[in-house]
């Protein structure tokens, strides 16, 4: 699967949404790496100990990503991209399809 990395326009919009970093201690290692090591894992589906090398230890983009859960970052992040692509006309209600279809799963029991 190819995996595209932010681009400068789009991690410009992503920085602004991220949590400051903190002004005493060890400093964090770069965000926008650890966003693309994140998207990566998303987009791929592998495991978070899977991930290229390139993107820092998969422990610290898991311990990112948790610590930006708790804290509402995604939300944010995808409101802005909502908005920004209403803005831009690139996103519109008239090409929204919703299917009602849904498929019971049981765990431990086969259909």
């Amino acid at each position: 699967m190819e995996f595209r990395e932010l681009s400068d326009g789009k991690w410009e919009i992503i920085k602004s949404l991220l949590p400051p970093r903190a002004s005493v201690g060890r400093p964090r290692i770069d965000d926008r790496l650890i966003v693309n090591g994140i998207l990566y894992m998303s987009v791929t589906g592998c495991r978070w100990m899977d991930m290229p090398a390139r993107y820092g230890s998969y422990k610290t983009c898991w311990d990112r990503f948790k610590e930006w859960s708790v804290v509402g970052v995604w939300p944010k992040i995808l409101e802005a991209l909502i908005a920004i692509g209403y803005s831009t006309g690139k996103l519109s209600l008239d090409r929204v399809a919703v299917n009602s279809t849904t498929v019971k799963a049981c765990k431990g029991r086969s259909l």
